[in-house]
């Protein structure tokens, strides 16, 4: 059995992460050095791989933090609340984070596109569930008539693809606006909410 983890423990792998998030996010994984996070966290090698004794293991904490992050608001879909509310709520999280944490968000787009070899277990495994329990909700919002009849998957899965879209294409969805402003952000939560909203209304 491991032995709980002191304060300084879990602050020195919190830094190590952070420190990591940006050397993967600009070099690829496969570019990345565990010298190059060491320096970044601002640690020694030997005390960086005391926590982690390889780049893969560096990596996988980092992607399951993100993930840990990322569904967050998912977990937070109330099945006691109004679901045009929660749903609207979702998606404005979505799109805060996508602003917020475009790096964590291109981080691990780029693990999916790779065909997920560190995450595949989580993905089957604890994500699934997740998706599985809130699916669950979702069709009994429908049964209930709260809302239009709809596929529960397929809409959390066209949530993430929209709002993810302004983190994962920023560079493109400024270059077409030719804005850098913060409004495309607040434009595109106003879009979403009407496409989603007004399609899940009961008829």
């Amino acid at each position: 059995m491991n032995a709980p983890r002191t304060r300084i423990q879990a602050e020195n792998r919190a830094r190590i992460a952070a420190a990591a998030l940006d050397v993967f996010s600009a070099e690829g994984f496969r570019g990345a050095t565990v010298d190059a996070i060491a320096e970044r966290a601002g640690m020694s090698k030997p005390n960086l791989l005391y926590y982690f004794p390889t780049k893969d293991a560096i990596y996988r904490e980092v992607l399951e933090r993100l993930l840990d992050d990322w569904l967050a608001p998912l977990r937070a879909l109330d099945e006691a609340g109004d679901p045009v509310q929660e749903i609207a709520a979702y998606l404005d999280r979505k799109i805060e984070m996508a602003r917020d944490f475009p790096a964590e968000s291109r981080l691990f787009a780029n693990e999916m596109l790779r065909g997920a070899p560190n995450m595949i277990d989580v993905l089957e495994g604890d994500l699934r569930a997740l998706v599985r329990e809130k699916a669950k909700v979702i069709r009994a919002w429908s049964a209930a008539g709260k809302i239009a009849k709809v596929d529960p998957y397929h809409l959390i899965f066209a949530i993430w693809a929209t709002t993810q879209h302004y983190a994962d294409y920023d560079v493109q969805v400024r270059a077409v606006l030719g804005d850098d402003g913060e409004g495309r952000f607040h434009d595109g939560a106003a879009f979403l909410r009407r496409l989603f909203l007004d399609g899940l209304r009961p008829r």
